[in-house]
């Protein structure tokens, strides 16, 4: 059975290249897509950088410590800030050069995340009756 990254054929890359290929691959035209985080249960992620040019998607993955900062795009790709940020809030990843820090706050609350710790939020939407 294939694995996530051969299923989206993506491209090892290591973190001190995540922002050269970045800027390589914005002064070629390709816009950046999204980017995608995989807890891998060993204490290391898969960070997926997906971009596009005419139709066409190219994948790359970095495979990193969770505990250790990765290399900001945000510098190259400003859009970037958001899913950074977002990951951030949701796997506590820290990211090195990053343009705009929300601090865990970009989607949750101080409340929220004083109290709970990443990953994800578990916080239920119902509500118990007494």
């Amino acid at each position: 059975m294939p694995t996530h990254s051969e299923i989206l054929n993506a491209t090892p890359i290591a973190a001190d290249a995540v922002v050269a290929q970045a800027k390589s691959m914005f002064d070629q035209g390709y816009r950046l897509v999204t980017m995608s985080v995989v807890d891998l249960g060993d204490g290391n992620v898969d960070i997926f950088y997906h971009y596009d040019l005419n139709n066409e998607m190219t994948h790359f993955r970095l495979t990193h410590p969770k505990d250790k900062p990765v290399p900001s795009i945000s510098p190259v790709y400003f859009a970037a800030l958001l899913v950074e940020n977002e990951s951030r809030d949701h796997f506590n990843l820290q990211f090195d050069g990053l343009v705009l820090d929300f601090n865990r706050t970009l989607y949750l609350d101080e409340e929220i995340t004083s109290t709970i710790s990443a990953p994800f939020c578990k916080i239920s939407t119902i509500q118990k009756k007494d």
